[in-house]
């Protein structure tokens, strides 16, 4: 096994060869190794191999470049998965060019075919009503022992990330860097407490380019993809149609009228994906029962009325319907819990802190 992942990391070194060529050689000649040790005759015949592909394997400095990447993930604690060997998720076979090798750091929870996971998306300049809204969804995904998958990225990946976390779950983040890269940089104390995944080798800087390719990997581990907030084209749209592709089922949160970051959830709600307003109905929709309920802190009356109504982001109006308390009632209560760090208000909403 170590020397097919060393063959297999050659490969992803060689510089004309990607995903399906790589995939589409290992398949013709029976493995990886036994494309290194393949004469050019047999190489040549490989379907739809070029020949500056076929002269390029097995140069030297991939090589050198696959044993120094050995040495290096070991030392800093990074496990190497090679596909089709033992430990690569079954999930990325969904994908029609998965990656040959995956970066892991942290323990990688699994991921078959059909995974118990979500992945959760959305813009970086996301709203306080949707970072709300994604702390709810993704803390009660997690008490419902399901994986949370996102991209590690400010805005709605943090939240989701974040909220798992704190609520005892797993949650995977797949960078479009190295996974000794973490960017943005004020989430390494956060991806300390989670896995961190990459297609990219150890101190791979992040791209542009790389974004797009990543989203792909997000999509496929996950069984569904939830789009919280996105404009028409964004990443988060980007991730829904991989989705899509891989079989796999797509969520949408319904956003304010006009708002460009809830462009994209309307079309997809509008193209036939899940309306999404809480954790209860992902779970719903993929039959994997109820959300288990949150334990409530001891507390007087009104508070406990008030606190076991905030499900969801809710404004005062909603409050006041739901619990029966006279304004300066709930507003008592909620000042209590806002004290206590057990409710907080955000752009109109109070929601559970």
């Amino acid at each position: 096994m170590a020397d097919e992942l060393l063959a297999l990391l050659t490969l992803r070194f060689t510089p004309q060869l990607g995903p399906r060529r790589i995939e589409s050689l290992r398949r013709h000649l029976g493995g990886a190794r036994q494309v290194l040790a393949a004469s050019l005759a047999e190489l040549r015949e490989v379907p739809g191999l070029e020949v500056k592909s076929v002269a390029a394997i097995g140069a030297a400095k991939a090589a050198e470049l696959a044993s120094a990447e050995l040495e290096k993930a070991a030392g800093a604690g990074v496990t190497l998965l090679g596909r089709g060997l033992p430990g690569y998720p079954d999930a990325l076979e969904a994908l029609s060019d998965p990656p040959p090798v995956l970066w892991v750091l942290g323990e990688l929870p699994d991921l078959p075919a059909v995974p118990r996971a979500i992945g959760i998306v959305g813009t970086r300049a996301a709203s306080p009503h949707a970072l709300q809204l994604t702390r709810a969804v993704a803390g009660d995904l997690a008490r419902a022992d399901v994986v949370v998958v996102s991209g590690l990225a400010r805005g709605i990946d943090t939240a989701a990330h974040t909220a798992t976390v704190e609520a005892g779950g797993v949650t995977v983040g797949v960078l479009g860097s190295g996974v000794n890269h973490i960017y943005p940089s004020e989430n390494v104390p956060l991806s300390r407490r989670m896995t961190v995944i990459s297609e990219y080798p150890l101190g791979t800087p992040p791209a542009q380019h790389h974004f797009p390719t990543r989203n792909r990997v997000i999509a496929a581990l996950s069984a569904g993809s939830l789009v919280v907030e996105g404009e028409l084209k964004s990443g988060s749209m980007i991730t829904a149609t991989h989705a899509l592709e891989c079989g796999r089922t797509v969520f949408a949160v319904p956003g304010r009228a006009g708002d460009p970051r809830a462009a994209g959830p309307h079309r997809l709600i509008r193209e036939g994906a899940v309306l999404t307003e809480s954790a209860q109905d992902i779970l719903d929709e993929l039959g994997w029962g109820a959300a288990p309920a949150q334990p409530l802190p001891t507390l007087p009356p009104d508070q406990a009325r008030t606190y076991a109504a905030l499900t969801a982001p809710l404004t005062l109006d909603d409050l006041q319907a739901a619990t029966g308390l006279t304004l300066p009632e709930l507003q008592t209560a909620l000042l209590m819990l806002n004290l206590q760090s057990l409710a907080e208000e955000t752009g109109g909403r109070w929601a559970r802190r």
